[in-house]
């Protein structure tokens, strides 16, 4: 079974030429969470995806895979 991605927090933070560990330093969270967020092993929540898209400076809808093709 494929695992699903939920979220572009990788692909957003690679866009912008920032790393895992720079957003954990940003966030003051550990660093092993932001990774596993960035695997798509686990989600953020609902508030601390607003707070990464006001640290990356982009709209919070960006760090979501879209449901509609």
């Amino acid at each position: 079974m494929e695992k699903q991605i939920y979220n572009r927090v990788k692909a957003v933070l690679a866009e912008k030429g920032r790393t895992n560990n720079w957003l954990a330093d940003e966030l003051e969270m550990n660093r092993t969470t932001v990774s596993k967020w960035c695997r798509n092993e686990m989600q953020p929540r609902v508030e601390t995806l607003f707070h990464i898209a006001k640290v990356l400076d982009v709209d919070v809808r960006e760090l979501l895979i879209s449901t509609k093709k």
